[in-house]
């Protein structure tokens, strides 16, 4: 059985994501170090001209419910949910997502070599097949070791069991024409025409 390599697959805004994280953490490793030459009885008022920590805390320390008006509360409250959505997304972003290499279909092996078929050649073979019928409005395949997993688009909604159904049984026959072996065929809708929409109702 062949080992199958595991790779992530990261998004390009996770650079961003990483880049604001180096900022706070920079942050947090300057303010460490006033608060440890506090703790070890150097003078404030240098600390305060490099840090601003004492100016800010009075400045809001001398805060009172008089100074906060409806407007100032309502823009606090927007940028609020705008930071949380901004940094949740990129926090999402900086998740792994593992998936499996893929690897070439070997048909044949002897003592002359071996008669291996590229991953792309199988989903293009399944991409000409899907999208041949009638109403198909576009048709994308994967192949993923074990399966064959085809997203499809219709032209019509009304055409969509139809549609499945014809897709499947022609990359399957496709499959059978190449002399390629008869993997599990997952057909998915992915959209129709949303001219068509109407017939949905």
């Amino acid at each position: 059985m062949l080992r199958q390599r595991l790779r992530l697959r990261r998004s390009p805004l996770a650079l961003l994501g990483r880049g604001l994280l180096v900022v706070i953490c920079l942050a947090l490793v300057w303010y460490g170090l006033m608060l440890l030459l506090l703790a070890l009885k150097v003078s404030p008022e240098p600390i305060n001209s490099v840090s601003g920590y004492r100016s800010a805390y009075d400045g809001l320390a001398g805060l009172s419910a008089e100074d906060v008006s409806a407007g100032k509360r309502l823009v606090a409250a927007l940028v609020g949910l705008t930071a949380f959505l901004l940094f949740g997304y990129l926090a999402l972003k900086e998740l792994p997502r593992p998936y499996l290499a893929r690897h070439d279909l070997r048909l044949a092996e002897d003592e002359r070599g071996a008669v291996d078929v590229e991953p792309r050649a199988i989903e293009r073979i399944a991409e000409l097949a899907a999208g041949g019928g009638a109403g198909i409005g576009g048709a994308r395949a994967r192949y993923e070791t074990d399966r064959l997993a085809v997203d499809l688009s219709v032209r019509r909604a009304r055409e969509v069991p139809e549609a499945l159904r014809g897709a499947q049984q022609r990359v399957r026959a496709a499959l059978g024409d190449h002399d390629l072996p008869q993997l599990p065929v997952d057909v998915t809708l992915t959209g129709f025409d949303r001219k068509q929409r109407r017939e949905l109702s």
